[in-house]
């Protein structure tokens, strides 16, 4: 597995954040890839993709959005929103010297990814949306708003993942035991006291659970509208999806008519994009950015 280098750097803000750096393994320069994981996750998710990518002749940044993974906790609960973390991306490039770059994100990732669409399109190159849209299934996000932000500390790894098990197996049926391992060991960390607890601040989670964050909204639409119509675009949805289901697929594939589609079988929210058929997405999509 390639390595990575450990960036840390400050927010507009003055916030620590970080991200994973995985060098270009190519010998032709390319645009570089940003990929954004979802509301609870971390950089640790892009850990078997960025190599792949990182293969390919590009250089991948997989950031740890503020509050989660090793970026810090913002007390500011108010700045845990996607206009903030798209501004924290763009920050972040202008610090690197990266004027613009492939964007791949998954779930919130991809709403972040949209965000920066409306801020500023420039630093879009083409874009990857991993299960996520303008409009969202309320059976998901009722979902995710039931354990986002509220397990508490557990006695070991194996009782971590069982709880990643127990949240995510009806979207991954076919995971065995050793890949729900390795998600825990992605997910929790150990505190002070040895317990395992989410590498997260339970706070990200409150827009989702007073309401701020909705299935649907002008300005989501606006984004994704001005993102695929301007911008190469792939959407990325698991055929098992609660997230983005056919219809919203469909509306997105309507208003957006040269917008790039793959499936991923048997896959729930989110798609790991490692999957096979995902990556002959990915691998054919990247094939027409430079």
């Amino acid at each position: 597995m390639a390595t990575f280098n450990e960036l840390y750097f400050q927010s507009d803000d003055g916030l620590a954040l970080y991200a994973r750096d995985y060098p270009s393994q190519g010998s032709i320069a390319k645009c570089p890839i940003i990929c954004i994981h979802g509301l609870t996750r971390n950089s640790s998710d892009f850990e078997e993709l960025a190599p792949w990518l990182a293969a390919q002749g590009r250089r991948v940044l997989a950031v740890d959005v503020r509050g989660r993974g090793n970026s810090a906790h913002d007390s500011n609960t108010d700045n845990y929103n996607p206009a903030v973390y798209a501004r924290d991306v763009a920050c972040l490039m202008r610090r690197l010297g990266i004027a613009r770059a492939v964007f791949i994100g998954t779930s919130m990732g991809g709403i972040t990814t949209m965000t920066v669409a409306l801020q500023d399109l420039k630093l879009i190159v083409a874009a990857v949306l991993n299960d996520v849209g303008p409009i969202l299934s309320e059976t998901g996000l009722k979902r995710i708003a039931g354990y986002a932000g509220k397990n508490g500390a557990l006695n070991s790894l194996e009782e971590a993942a069982e709880y990643v098990k127990n949240i995510n197996q009806h979207a991954f049926p076919n995971n065995d035991q050793a890949e729900w391992m390795k998600w825990a060991k992605r997910a929790f960390m150990q505190n002070q006291v040895g317990q395992f607890v989410p590498r997260y601040d339970p706070n990200i989670a409150l827009p989702l659970q007073n309401g701020k964050l909705k299935a649907k909204s002008f300005w989501s639409k606006l984004a994704f509208k001005r993102l695929a119509k301007n911008r190469p675009t792939l959407l990325i949805r698991g055929s098992i999806s609660d997230l983005i289901e056919p219809s919203q697929a469909q509306y997105m594939r309507a208003v957006a008519p040269n917008l790039r589609y793959a499936e991923v079988e048997h896959i729930g929210h989110a798609p790991m994009l490692t999957e096979s058929s995902a990556q002959e997405a990915l691998r054919a999509f990247l094939q027409e950015v430079e």
